[in-house]
């Protein structure tokens, strides 16, 4: 695989400007030049065509876009298969929403070495903007995320569903929560359109945060009032940190786990989905 033809094609579909291109990869235009007429022999078709208005995909370009993602994808996936070998015979890199991570990674984790002892699994917690592109790069296997933005070459299935609870320092009713003292959250686009249907006027408060675990902090150091998830809000309710306001409607949060179409029923991954799906039901 000559993976620099491949790489040379993505970036010249991006800028269009083999000038452009020559600049990114850091190499000289005749380089970009000779590449393209190179992977253009083995197909024996034009991808590009130059003109005075830019650079512009063929038909025959435009097909192989995805394909040349896809090849890029693999050789990503391959070199750090290699690259990371030890003494366990598979690898597998997982990420997670932030939220959901306080309270499922440890047990994800473990079942998953249960399941899969002789693989090394890399985990990390992030947000599903980065998760998204990280898949769709093919730096990832697998992730557990909130927002899917359904890319080509990427597959999501809804896998369960977290509740978020509004909790107040003090003892009010939801009539009593001020905008002035209310820390918005911002868990996800889908979150704030109910919450913002819900509760217009706090919708407009002056301190935001997007992740649980910084919203529990600000709670415990400016008091107000806030969104968390239902097993923090019984957590700081049974510790006397909070109270729930039980007038507040519950927001609902949709998981979902999403992989590349290609392993989208591969054994391993539909185990890891699994798991997951079992412990969020449990």
């Amino acid at each position: 695989m000559q993976v620099d033809l491949i790489e040379t094609f993505l970036d010249l579909m991006e800028t269009r400007s083999f000038n452009r291109t020559a600049e990114r990869l850091n190499v000289t235009q005749s380089t970009i030049s000779h590449r393209v007429k190179a992977l253009e022999a083995q197909f024996s078709r034009k991808l590009f065509s130059r003109n005075k208005g830019g650079t512009v995909p063929t038909a025959a370009g435009l097909r192989f876009l995805d394909y040349a993602k896809a090849l890029q994808n693999q050789w990503h996936e391959a070199t750090r298969a290699v690259a990371g070998a030890g003494a366990l015979e598979r690898s597998m890199r997982l990420a997670i929403q932030h939220d959901l991570a306080e309270s499922f990674v440890g047990p994800w984790l473990a079942a998953i070495r249960r399941a899969f002892p002789e693989t090394e699994i890399y985990m990390e917690a992030d947000y599903s903007n980065q998760m998204n592109r990280d898949l769709a790069a093919g730096d990832l296997d697998l992730a557990i995320l909130y927002t899917p933005h359904y890319l080509p070459d990427l597959h999501y299935e809804r896998i369960g569903e977290l509740h978020y609870k509004m909790v107040s320092a003090e003892p009010r009713d939801l009539a009593g929560i001020r905008a002035e003292t209310y820390i918005r959250a911002s868990y996800s686009p889908a979150f704030e359109r109910v919450h913002r249907l819900a509760l217009p006027h706090l919708s407009v408060a002056p301190v935001a945060a997007g992740q649980n675990m910084a919203i529990t902090a600000l709670l415990q150091t400016l008091g107000g009032a806030a969104y968390v998830t239902g097993d923090t809000a019984a957590r700081l309710a049974s510790d006397g940190l909070a109270y729930i306001v039980s007038e507040a409607p519950v927001i609902p949060q949709a998981i979902y786990a999403a992989t590349s179409l290609r392993s989208r029923h591969a054994h391993q991954h539909r185990k890891i989905i699994g798991v997951m799906m079992a412990l969020m039901s449990g």
